[in-house]
């Protein structure tokens, strides 16, 4: 079982020409409603991928029997929420140019209640996006840890990230959160590297690098036709995690994170296109040879 720590929420996906700059105003050209939060998303892309997880997130009391409630049980992702009936389940509202540059703005809503509740025990953890005093707690009661700080990285304190890594044994980032760790912690990045034992660099379009073992290894895109970036590196993650606690090696388990989020940037929404077993390995074999089988020693 994987267990993933973050936030759940609604996503108001638009298309803008271009970010505007500060005081300044752009059109909106298309606007969709999807299913989203960076944990949910890798919860959801795990389920369909047919693993066992458990979502633990916070949701406002306008969530129980939704349609994206209904979703979550039809693909089997099991739930632990932390229910808040006084506030809005989160809401995210995403603007996305012809460039593929993005910008965010977040409701935390219900997930304020991270901050006072108390962190279970887990065997293997994945946290994303969440409350930084909350996931520390986590990272210290949980025996193996994956952190991805996302786009929450500028909420952590050099103590809580310190913490964290302190207790992480597989870290994900793209290159603009690697460099705001490097400038929160005041470490390189190579230290970080070294800290945590295995990491793995996302660079959107320019594909990953996967350190582990005292070695660097690149992994390319899978070329596909780009219709929205949103929710690539959820899958990312889905595909790797999945793949892990299978026995397959961090590489493997790189290029399969490679090949999920190719099937979602092929569609807008994060969980609108996610690949199951079979459709991956078909795209995995096409770009990157037999899947092989995998070995018992990961977890």
């Amino acid at each position: 079982m994987i267990h993933v720590v973050g936030h759940t929420a609604t996503d108001y996906i638009s298309h803008v020409p271009h970010l505007p700059a500060k005081n300044c105003s752009t059109h909106i050209s298309e606007r969709q409603i999807y299913f989203g939060g960076g944990a949910a998303n890798i919860a959801a892309g795990i389920a369909v991928l047919g693993g066992q997880v458990t979502l633990i997130s916070c949701t406002g009391s306008d969530f129980a029997g939704s349609e994206y409630d209904r979703w979550m049980k039809k693909i089997g992702v099991h739930q632990q929420f932390f229910i808040v009936p006084d506030a809005n389940t989160p809401t995210a509202f995403m603007f996305t140019d012809d460039a593929g540059d993005q910008m965010t703005f977040f409701e935390w809503g219900a997930s304020k209640a991270f901050a006072t509740s108390e962190a279970p025990h887990l065997p293997f953890v994945h946290m994303a996006t969440a409350d930084p005093e909350f996931n520390c707690r986590v990272a210290e009661r949980s025996e193996f840890t994956s952190f991805d700080p996302g786009q929450d990285v500028f909420w952590y304190t050099k103590e809580q990230l310190g913490t964290i890594l302190a207790n992480t044994d597989i870290l994900f980032a793209n290159q603009h959160e690697v460099q705001q760790m490097c400038t929160t912690l005041g470490m390189t990045r190579d230290a970080i590297i070294r800290q945590v034992g295995t990491a793995i660099f996302t660079m959107s379009s320019n594909g990953s690098t996967l350190y582990t073992g005292g070695a660097e290894h690149f992994i390319p895109v899978v070329p596909v036709t780009l219709v929205d970036p949103t929710g690539a590196g959820d899958a990312y993650r889905a595909g790797f995690l999945s793949a892990y606690v299978k026995g397959y090696p961090p590489l493997t388990c790189c290029r399969i994170g490679t090949v999920t989020a190719s099937f979602v940037v092929e569609h807008a929404g994060c969980q609108t296109h996610l690949a199951d077993w079979n459709a991956l390995q078909i795209r995995y074999q096409q770009y990157f040879g037999s899947l092989g089988v995998p070995s018992k020693g990961n977890v």
